[in-house]
């Protein structure tokens, strides 16, 4: 029994070891052909005191992006019990099909930007399955809208789904896989679902996705262990971390995903914004997540991923500092980018 356990254990050592060289060990080639797009929210851009609409239209004419992935949020869509309202959602997909942009629509309950999960007051006290419901009719009716409209490329079905992030309440049993079989009821489009490109390894979304989308971050600020300021006072609640992955470990994981699942692997969420603890910290303070030099690195760092696709997180940001901040520094370097 001894010897078993030795044996076991020295396999099992082996087999990280495998595992970690894989993943970290090595550096692809330089990607050239990528296909660079930008997310829009609407809500993110009126939180940074932004005229929503001027700044879809600078993204669109100035920066001249025509790949776009644009969140949509069920408490705007549905601000009262049955009553929809598209007007501003109508507006995003038509400006950007008049300048020929190909656009994903991230449709559901859990939708980009803080809190993630954005229900409108009167669902608050619906159960699960109440909530669920309202939900399905809600895509219904995004789906068959748009349904259409060619340059809606792919629909992605809520964001991050399984990954425990946002200020969300529980869902019904079941829910994706009811959202996904709605949606391709409707339409034939692909469906793209999104998963933690650092925390997660994949394979439950590849499962079910045509299409799998990731997100890729270098700089955050944690707020992990701060359960323990609350016991030792002298402990910060927060800290700033720079993720220790290389390039290869996303190339290593998107490998996996396209041999054994046969999808494609594409960065739905690229950093291109701070991330803080709050937002009213100073432009300096925000330089420590984000800024020119970082961004350029990050551009290079996913260049080295293999990946050909990315969708940048933060364009509202660059306006913002653009017009508020008198900084077009980041602004013109994105010009540059999805021009080139």
């Amino acid at each position: 029994m001894k010897r078993f356990f030795k044996n076991f254990f020295l396999v099992l050592f082996i087999l990280v070891i495998v595992l970690l060289s894989y993943l970290f060990i090595g550096q692809p080639k330089s990607q050239t052909n990528i296909v660079w797009g930008v997310n829009f929210s609407q809500k993110q851009a009126i939180f940074l005191g932004l005229d929503w609409q001027k700044t879809f239209l600078a993204i669109l004419d100035d920066l001249k992006a025509r790949h776009l992935r644009i969140a949509t949020y069920w408490d705007l869509l549905e601000p009262e019990k049955g009553k929809y309202n598209f007007s501003d959602l109508d507006w995003q997909v038509n400006e950007a099909i008049k300048r020929g942009a190909q656009l994903i629509l991230a449709i559901g309950f859990k939708t980009p930007r803080w809190p993630e999960c954005h229900l409108p007051t009167w669902a608050n006290n619906l159960s699960p399955q109440e909530q669920q419901e309202k939900i399905d009719d809600l895509i219904k009716q995004i789906v068959l809208r748009y349904q259409n409209e060619k340059n809606i490329v792919a629909w992605q079905i809520e964001n991050e789904a399984y990954f425990p992030f946002g200020e969300c309440p529980k869902r019904a049993n079941g829910f994706l896989d009811e959202e996904i079989k709605l949606v391709k009821s409707l339409d034939n489009r692909p469906v793209i679902l999104t998963d933690s490109g650092e925390w997660s390894m994949w394979f439950r979304i590849a499962k079910r996705a045509d299409i799998v989308g990731i997100s890729l971050y270098r700089r955050i600020y944690s707020t992990t262990f701060s359960f323990l300021h609350k016991i030792f006072p002298f402990i910060p609640d927060g800290y700033y971390l720079t993720y220790p992955f290389p390039p290869k470990y996303f190339y290593a994981k998107a490998k996996l995903i396209e041999e054994i699942f046969h999808k494609p692997v594409i960065v739905a969420e690229l950093q291109a914004e701070p991330w803080l603890k709050s937002f009213t910290t100073s432009v300096k303070e925000q330089s420590r997540t984000m800024d020119f030099e970082k961004l350029k690195e990050t551009i290079t760092f996913a260049q080295h991923t293999g990946l050909n696709q990315f969708y940048f997180w933060g364009a509202e940001w660059w306006y913002w500092l653009k017009t508020s901040q008198n900084n077009s520094q980041i602004w013109d370097l994105m010009k540059d980018l999805l021009n080139s």
